[in-house]
């Protein structure tokens, strides 16, 4: 990334933190401080990432000043001109990079971008019919009796996901997200001995429960998923096959998966953030099969508010830099990387979900040193090493304390960490995790509180700065 930074980057980012810091200081220092801060830690936390100058400076912009509702050329507001350019750009470069025949690109995270997908499938699947059966085109026009009718048949729709403890996310059908309260839902699992995906057992659940909408993809899964199985499984029930590749996409746009681990073509709906391993700005994107683009369409004000110009334009400016070759090196970099890691684990002794990775993640197992995720979780931290607590399958701890840290890749390849610092770092994550042990305490308290043998942190400190040194982040940056 290093070419990326001209020298006009430092005094763009002076002045512009100038002009903060004479509005409101304290906001100045902190923005000053978090770059420090991700300067001097190991960034292994699998849904962050860095992302390019170009991309940080395009959200502050004017473009936020502008209220868009609607879509291109369709507008609820005056004067949209240049935001229609900016939400055609982005569609462009996401069509082009991903091969889709239709994109959107207004969702403001990756929640949102499954919200509206979910309902773009209802009102495709199950609103568009119960109109053309009741003889209008629009809800305002049914009968009251017809429409109450609806409403039930909407809100008691059945969705198939991936569990929490085998790898899925909250928005793929659990209750404290809105997702849960939207769909009757069921989950499927993984094989209890290889911890992989059963096929076979994921069909039969489907062939018994019917769902409207089986959901692939996942938040802490270390392998790839056979999306052409995936939806003739989908297909054989009848079910809209929605991927969410928010944590893989830019394995997709940097053709490591491609084939059968392609979601796009095999999906109905293909929903993603683009800030992780895509390396954008915080936001979400969809892209879906012709069938389902005049539903998504209706996005905001379905389900969003305002369109976030200022975020859109960065995400044309990330998807054209995803568009590059280099970025193909860089994703194939990130699954080289997480095997090493993977590897470096393994040959110290430490259990590892799946026995492995062939993605981005590496999902280790902390109970054989004899912690809980959140206790090794705060001793990373106290090292240096920024990670992030996460269930494993038949977590005993559950989903808070959990059992297992994961670990991603993309933010430090960013940086141009290659197998060989992967493997240091392994070094140095297995030697906190050995000086931690969990303290005595009342049930539950005992589950947080640990103590790390003394001079540990400094010392992993000491040698993942010279790891950080040989890998700058933004270099020539000066603030």
């Amino acid at each position: 990334m290093a070419a990326d930074y001209p020298d006009t980057a430092s005094g763009a980012y002076r002045a512009v933190l100038q002009v903060i810091e004479s509005v409101e200081p304290r906001i100045a220092a902190a923005t000053r401080k978090e770059l420090a801060d991700q300067r001097d830690s190991l960034k292994l936390i699998a849904s962050e990432n860095y992302a390019s100058l170009a991309v940080l400076l395009t959200m502050g912009s004017w473009l936020s000043d502008k209220y868009a509702e609607g879509t291109i050329g369709h507008r609820f507001y005056a004067g949209c001109q240049n935001v229609d350019t900016v939400e055609a750009v982005a569609a462009e470069h996401a069509r082009e990079l991903f091969g889709a025949p239709y994109a959107y690109v207004q969702p403001h995270s990756g929640i949102d971008a499954n919200l509206v997908a979910y309902w773009a499938i209802l009102a495709t699947r199950v609103e568009a019919p119960g109109l053309a059966d009741a003889g209008v085109k629009h809800v305002n026009d049914l009968s009251e009796a017809d429409w109450e009718a609806l409403r039930h048949k909407l809100g008691n729709q059945r969705l198939l996901g991936m569990s929490l403890d085998a790898g899925g996310h909250l928005t793929h059908g659990f209750r404290p997200n809105i997702s849960g309260k939207m769909f009757h839902q069921r989950s499927y699992g993984t094989d209890p001995q290889t911890g992989l995906l059963d096929y076979d057992a994921l069909a039969a659940a489907a062939r018994e429960f019917k769902p409207l909408i089986i959901v692939a993809g996942y938040s802490a899964y270390p392998r790839r998923i056979n999306f052409a199985a995936m939806r003739e499984i989908a297909d054989d029930v009848g079910a809209t096959l929605m991927v969410d590749m928010a944590h893989f996409a830019g394995l997709v746009a940097g053709k490591v998966f491609t084939g059968d681990e392609d979601p796009v073509p095999h999906a109905h709906v293909t929903t993603t953030t683009t800030h992780k391993s895509l390396r954008g700005p915080r936001g979400g994107l969809i892209l879906a099969q012709p069938e389902y683009a005049d539903a998504v369409d209706k996005g905001c004000p379905m389900v969003l508010g305002g369109p976030l110009a200022h975020v859109m334009a960065a995400k044309a400016v990330a998807l054209a830099e995803a568009r590059q070759p280099a970025f193909q090196t860089y994703a194939k970099r990130i699954a080289d990387n997480a095997k090493a890691l993977a590897e470096g684990f393994l040959s110290r002794g430490a259990r590892l979900v799946t026995g492995g990775t062939d993605n981005h993640i590496v999902l280790l197992d902390v109970t054989s040193f004899g912690l809980t995720g959140r206790q090794a979780e705060s001793a990373l931290l106290d090292a240096g090493v920024v990670t992030n607590r996460n269930s494993i399958p038949a977590d005993p701890n559950g989903a808070w304390y959990t059992s297992g840290i994961r670990f991603g890749t993309p933010a430090l390849t960013s940086r141009g960490f290659g197998a060989a610092d992967f493997d240091r770092v392994a070094e140095l994550v297995v030697d906190v995790l050995k000086n931690t042990q969990p303290a005595a305490g009342a049930r539950g308290t005992s589950k947080a509180k640990y103590t790390l043998a003394d001079g540990t942190a400094q010392r992993v400190r000491d040698a993942a700065a010279e790891l950080l040194a040989a890998n700058p982040l933004y270099p020539g940056l000066t603030l």
